[in-house]
């Protein structure tokens, strides 16, 4: 199963892709589509799978830029970097046709960007931490580098943990709070415990950096909740289970 932005797709040589985890060749807990070369799954499986992707996104196996992620808020400009190799990032902005940018995810939101008039597309790997830290915003200044219009820029949040399931420490709050003077509204107490809205969380730093929010599209899927089709880490920790797969999201330009 594979999840869509219709408003990046409508854009006339720009494809978005929010991969499940179904229709792969992994087993086991990694069952089916891992795409997580940093798991502990094999090598030649997950590549396997890294191939399914691109024939589906109609990409060249080796134009499919993977990331080595590390939440981080450090974006790549692969306009700049023509060798094919993963680089130590957690976003990948290109204005270079026929390539095409994947990022791997199991909680955290694959964030997917494309400027609908230059024809510039990004990635970005966004846990609380990037976020906290200012991928978002590091994101938004390298599209205006590129001479892009924030009114041109068109946001597709992916699948990712949902509130519900995302419960929290006290000391977390503080990490939120340093940054953020609103913190109070990503945060729930129930029942004596704590829950942080991740997707809100990101959407509103799009907000705040001029995204008009008819230009934002969620594709509101819980990834801890829906165990048949994401992966989850948190998942795999209360299951414990000793590793999880990673679930790919995938922006191309032709």
């Amino acid at each position: 199963m594979i999840f869509y932005s219709k408003k990046i797709n409508k854009i006339n040589g720009i494809k978005s892709f929010f991969f499940s985890r179904k229709n792969g060749k992994s087993k086991g807990i990694y069952k089916s589509l891992n795409c997580g070369l940093g798991s502990n799954d094999k090598k030649k499986i997950v590549i396997k799978n890294i191939n399914i992707v691109a024939k589906k996104t109609n990409s060249k196996f080796g134009n499919l830029i993977l990331l080595k992620q590390h939440h981080s808020n450090k974006i790549i400009n692969f306009d700049n970097f023509l060798i094919k190799k993963r680089y130590k990032a957690d976003g990948i902005i290109t204005s270079i046709p026929k390539f095409s940018l994947g990022i791997l995810t199991a909680d955290c939101v694959p964030i997917l960007v494309a400027d609908k008039e230059n024809k510039i597309i990004a990635a970005i790997h966004s846990g609380w931490k990037g976020a906290n830290s200012g991928i978002i915003e590091n994101l938004i200044k390298k599209f205006k580098e590129k001479k892009s219009k924030i009114s041109n820029l068109i946001v597709a949040i992916g699948p990712c943990i949902a509130k519900k399931n995302y419960e929290v420490q006290k000391d977390f709050i503080n990490k939120i709070k340093l940054r953020n003077q609103n913190y109070k509204k990503y945060f729930t107490n129930k029942n004596m415990r704590i829950y942080f809205n991740l997707r809100l969380f990101v959407h509103d730093k799009f907000l705040k950096l001029g995204i008009s929010k008819i230009n934002i599209e969620h594709i509101n899927k819980d990834t801890y909740g829906d165990y048949k089709n994401f992966f989850s880490y948190r998942r795999s920790l209360h299951n414990n289970e000793l590793d999880y797969g990673r679930c790919i999201s995938v922006i191309c330009r032709y």
